[in-house]
């Protein structure tokens, strides 16, 4: 049970029991526990955050899944609602931290409701969430890479799918199944029996993430970092390795669920971290150390980096060459790039390495990241 004092230290108690009542009164069975619970988990976040108030209540005031639906619209009604004026100014505040930062909007997770319901009320968060899409990582100030970092936590990767050299039974297909014919026929005492049939089985190609983390990408390292940590957590099969001046695997890092910890425990895993950048020897560690290894086939490989490589040029473009062989498709980000679309490498390395690259896109904003994101599934 937490301490008094510690409560009182949280200067939202009287409006978040009265948040709870408003549960109570909707159906939910909301205990005095429960409250206690609720004030002490935001006595250690933020309560003025509108992701840490949601969150925290959904974890310790619903105990059932059918009560979310019933949550999700008390918490819209009493904290975002349009019909009701707001006259409490921790209600105020709450409201203005959510137009500051319009990407935490609510999740809706209640069955049949309308998207004209979601849009009367939280549709105008959307010009802020757009312009803050748009913003260079570098030009974000801290409130607004935290916001950014909530929305990375929902993007979704889906590598494309590859046919495997395994088959698995199907309905129809190219080749017949004998065996399971045969089977089926002598369970029937000989008597004929349809004609069963196989296809391939279809699998997530692996996807793997080189990631430079020198000092020239320190505007946009952590914010490529917690990308990849989203990429580790919705995708299949995921490699994540960091470069400055030598090479880092950094994959199991990457396992951890708070992207805060992950960051983390990568940033003390890379000795390198804000360095210097020797692209042509990382590469050529992944191709001599992992590639070679089968890591890399049938696999989309995305290097992230601005290109400026202090290694000689001719070992980036041997493993560039290499890497490119060894992969099913390469792809480049360069947060230099941009939104210009007549963009030509101006660096060394990029120079180098781009004729090995199968696609050439931006890093700079959350908005490239999601035309990647949408981009991954048509690699074939």
């Amino acid at each position: 049970m937490p301490a008094a004092p510690e409560l009182e230290r949280v200067p939202f108690t009287g409006l978040l029991v009265a948040f709870a009542g408003e549960l109570r009164a909707a159906g939910l069975a909301v205990g005095s526990g429960d409250v206690l619970l609720y004030c002490s988990a935001l006595a250690r976040l933020n309560p003025a955050d509108l992701v840490d108030l949601y969150w925290a209540g959904r974890t310790t005031l619903v105990n059932r899944h059918d009560d979310i639906a019933v949550y999700d619209r008390v918490f819209r009604r009493f904290f975002l609602g349009a019909d009701e004026a707001a006259s409490d100014p921790f209600t105020l505040m709450l409201r203005a931290s959510a137009e500051a930062q319009g990407a935490l909007a609510v999740p809706s997770t209640e069955p049949g409701e309308s998207e004209g319901e979601d849009d009367a009320i939280l549709g105008w968060m959307a010009s802020d969430v757009e312009a803050l899409k748009h913003k260079s990582f570098g030009a974000c100030t801290p409130e607004e890479l935290a916001a950014l970092r909530r929305i990375m936590a929902r993007i979704k990767l889906t590598p494309p799918r590859r046919r495997a050299r395994r088959s698995t039974p199907a309905r129809t297909g190219p080749r017949p199944d004998p065996r399971r014919t045969v089977r089926e026929a002598m369970r029937m005492h000989g008597e004929p029996a349809r004609l069963y049939w196989r296809r391939r089985k279809v699998r997530l190609r692996p996807l793997i993430l080189i990631l430079d983390v020198s000092g020239s990408m320190a505007d946009y390292s952590r914010s490529l970092l917690q990308f990849a940590h989203s990429a580790a957590r919705s995708a299949g099969r995921v490699e994540v390795f960091c470069f400055g001046t030598r090479l880092t695997r950094v994959t199991g890092a990457m396992q951890c669920r708070r992207p805060d910890e992950a960051l983390e425990r990568a940033a003390r895993m890379s000795f390198d971290w804000d360095g210097g950048t020797r692209i042509g020897d990382s590469l050529d560690a992944f191709v001599r150390g992992w590639a070679r290894r089968g890591i890399c086939r049938g696999s989309i490989v995305v290097i992230c980096s601005d290109g400026l490589d202090r290694g000689d040029p001719a070992v980036l473009a041997a493993a560039m060459e290499r890497l490119s062989r060894l992969c099913h498709r390469l792809v480049w980000l360069n947060p230099h790039k941009g939104d210009d679309p007549s963009f030509r490498p101006s660096t060394l390395g990029m120079m180098v390495a781009a004729p090995h690259a199968d696609l050439l896109l931006s890093g700079h904003d959350l908005a490239s990241l999601e035309k990647l994101a949408t981009l991954l599934p048509g690699l074939n």
